[in-house]
């Protein structure tokens, strides 16, 4: 459970994160205002500035390597305190009235006995990206789903299973179309159709003569979404293509063609699917993909199974892309969004 948080209250944030930065070098590097990043043998950090307080976001591959950079950076946090009389909370550096026994695993002492308190390690599955709490507002808070969509929807959870998970939400798909009405999208193309809700959500926002191109290799599932497209009247704007979706993309003319796309598909394709498609999106097209933090586990370097590593690649290469302008939503299960410059 390699995921792990500690916090130091300081009168003056930026400079104590700009004095951990300095006694840390060449391991740390500003990544933004307010923002650092620390990278060390055993894993690595993210060190926040805000408000009255230094938040530092530690995670590693196992329990040694987290223990190593708590040890570490917990050393750096104390040396380059600047607590100010009455600034010490709860929780966060506490003072030289600790009892014995009080100190965790993973807990930095100092030489005068106050400490870095780091909050219990969890493992990425254990993050909650989307409480309940605020899941229900936003739902009672976004145009409904008509009757159509309520009825793919209850006709996927009652023919799927537990299958039905891979369905876009509600709100997801209301997000969809909002962003294709926005681009003004002509000519879109979707990777993973599963029974055709996020489909549905697309192709309503394609004017009459539209096109969605939508790629699945699996007609079981896309038989559910037939019908419903038909109710919708979008039928006709929606080519269902059954095959590997790699090979539907490198079969497409090379220029940029299409205004909008929305991959929501096996994750270990992913990179392969963000290089087909972002040379055929025209200038100011969108890309939209799904699930970028896999239920948490992107955030955790213990998860090292094909689909993490891949999602993280992708994560990073359009982090870097010259040729797109994006931002990660915590929307869901984190949503990309990425437009063509």
């Amino acid at each position: 459970m390699p995921l792990s948080t500690a916090r130091i209250t300081t009168s003056d944030p930026d400079r104590h994160l700009a004095r951990i930065v300095e006694r840390l070098k060449p391991d740390a590097q500003m990544t933004g205002p307010g923002r650092a990043k620390v990278t060390l043998a055993g894993g690595g950090c993210s060190v926040l500035a805000a408000g009255d307080e230094v938040l530092v976001i530690a995670a590693a591959a196992d329990a040694g390597g987290l223990a190593s950079v708590q040890e570490e950076v917990g050393r750096q946090l104390l040396a380059a305190r600047d607590v100010q009389a009455g600034d010490v909370q709860a929780g966060d550096v506490r003072a030289r009235d600790v009892q014995a026994g009080d100190v965790h695993a993973g807990d930095v002492r100092a030489g005068d006995g106050e400490r870095v308190v780091w909050a219990e390690a969890v493992s990425g599955e254990q993050v909650e990206l989307v409480s309940p709490v605020v899941e229900d507002y936003l739902l009672a808070h976004c145009t409904p789903a008509d009757e159509v969509l309520r009825e793919l929807a209850a006709t996927t959870r009652a023919v799927t299973g537990r299958s039905a998970g891979m369905q876009v939400s509600a709100d997801e798909g209301a997000l969809l179309g909002m962003l294709a009405r926005m681009v003004g999208a002509r000519r879109a193309i979707e990777v993973g159709v599963f029974t055709g809700y996020s489909s549905l959500c697309i192709a309503r926002a394609l004017p009459a003569d539209g096109k969605l191109i939508a790629c699945d290799v699996s007609t079981e599932w896309t038989d559910i979404a037939k019908p419903f497209w038909e109710r919708a009247g979008v039928a006709d704007r929606i080519e269902l293509r059954i095959g590997p979706a790699v090979d539907t993309l490198r079969a497409l003319p090379d220029e940029p063609a299409f205004d909008f796309a929305f991959v929501d598909a096996d994750k270990p394709g992913y990179p392969a699917y963000y290089e087909e498609i972002v040379p055929r999106l025209r200038p100011g097209g969108l890309l939209v993909l799904d699930n970028v933090f896999l239920g948490g586990r992107v955030l955790d370097p213990a998860f090292q199974g094909a689909a993490q590593v891949a999602m993280r690649q992708v994560n990073d290469a359009i982090a870097r892309d010259e040729r797109l302008d994006s931002v990660m939503l915590p929307v869901r299960d984190g949503v990309t969004l990425a437009r063509k410059r």
